[in-house]
């Protein structure tokens, strides 16, 4: 039930931005948010690595968009929705491959920095799939908001 919903979040966010041009996809809504689409799918390829790579599998493995961008945001006028795209699919292929034979009771590691906002270093794969949904889900809204803020598209 986890794996469904956060695939079905997953689909979600690649529906709002479909069948946008690559100005669309770097619109931010509304002032003084710069939040875009292109952001929003590049900052899940960093959550995506983060959570199952770095956390979950105990890897230690580079920002995808850089050590200048390790949240995701910023944009670059040389990285189209093409590349950010296939970064982000490959760290939910990878993510899917670290937890295929995984328990939802297998614990991963946070920072000491992290375990201060979560009140533990040690968190379950339950733990991370839940919050994962939950991250989408909170993305998901924000990309609702642009995508209609740009063709008025709604729903799904």
């Amino acid at each position: 039930m986890l794996e469904a919903w956060l695939d079905f979040h997953r689909a979600t966010l690649a529906l709002k931005c479909s069948g946008l041009e690559d100005a669309q996809l770097r619109l931010a809504a509304v002032s003084p948010s710069s939040m875009t689409l292109l952001g929003l799918v590049q900052h899940l390829a960093e959550v995506e690595r983060n959570w199952f790579q770095r956390v979950f599998a105990g890897h230690d493995v580079a920002p995808v968009f850089g050590e200048d961008n390790v949240d995701g945001y910023a944009l670059r006028p040389d990285r189209g929705f093409g590349e950010a795209v296939a970064a982000w699919q490959a760290e939910v292929t990878r993510g899917r491959e670290l937890i295929a034979d995984a328990s939802l009771d297998d614990s991963g590691r946070l920072s000491e920095q992290e375990a201060g906002l979560v009140g533990d270093q040690g968190v379950s794969l339950r733990w991370i799939m839940v919050h994962m949904i939950e991250e989408y889900a909170r993305h998901n809204g924000h990309a609702d908001l642009i995508r209609e803020q740009i063709d008025g598209v709604t729903g799904a």
